[in-house]
């Protein structure tokens, strides 16, 4: 009878853990392909920056996959979304905006599920989404100085003074590509990662459930 037990019981665990992971994959897709819907609906902030910068709430899908499912899941719908996007689209800067926008969405979401998942709960989550919407506006600063706007002039035939132009038109202290970013592109990037933060922090629990209920059929 032991034999026959030992012989019942030991394939639940790979069913089970195959099971797992194909719902973890249908989870992603799913959440990715609602990012993909949302990174189409932008509208800009005009008095914040150049109506090139639009706002899109793309990141609320990739945030909760980051909590629900952990960091790498969170990356891989952030790839996802934005090669989707890619596809449907297509690229101006020969991938590199893409590129770009790729690793200013993961330092976003990177950080605010790594801190999410040593302590789950909500005001580790909230605290999560404060410290990647400030390492966002960071590298988001760096990445338009240095890769973006350098790349979206070539790609547009624009001299980099067009964009010092049309940030002294917003901001009057604008008078440099660095400036440019730090006065313009810093405060576009924290007011999303705030929106993103709000709706993320008014929907996950919702969410969660649903994804849940899911997993556990």
């Amino acid at each position: 009878m032991s034999d026959n037990t030992v012989n019942n019981s030991t394939p639940v665990k790979p069913v089970q853990g195959k099971h797992r992971n194909v719902h973890k994959l249908v989870q992603v897709a799913m959440l990715s392909a609602v990012a993909t819907v949302l990174m189409l609906v932008e509208f800009p902030l005009p008095f914040i920056a150049p109506s090139f910068y639009e706002i899109d709430l793309s990141e609320v899908p990739v945030l909760i996959a980051g909590f629900a499912m952990g960091p790498v899941a969170g990356i891989v719908t952030e790839f996802l979304k934005v090669l989707l996007h890619v596809l449907i689209k297509g690229t101006s800067t020969a991938f590199v905006g893409d590129i770009a926008n790729f690793i200013i969405g993961c330092a976003f979401v990177v950080p605010a599920s790594l801190i999410y998942k040593h302590h789950k709960s909500k005001n580790s989550a909230l605290i999560g989404m404060i410290s990647g919407t400030v390492i966002m506006a960071v590298v988001g600063v760096l990445m338009n100085a240095y890769v973006l706007l350098p790349a979206y002039g070539k790609a547009f035939n624009m001299p980099i003074e067009t964009f010092i132009e049309m940030g002294a038109a917003i901001h009057p202290a604008v008078n440099s590509v660095m400036l440019f970013c730090i006065l313009l592109v810093a405060p576009f990037n924290l007011i999303k990662g705030a929106v993103d933060t709000l709706i993320t922090m008014l929907l996950y629990k919702k969410i969660s459930i649903l994804l849940k209920s899911f997993w556990n059929r």
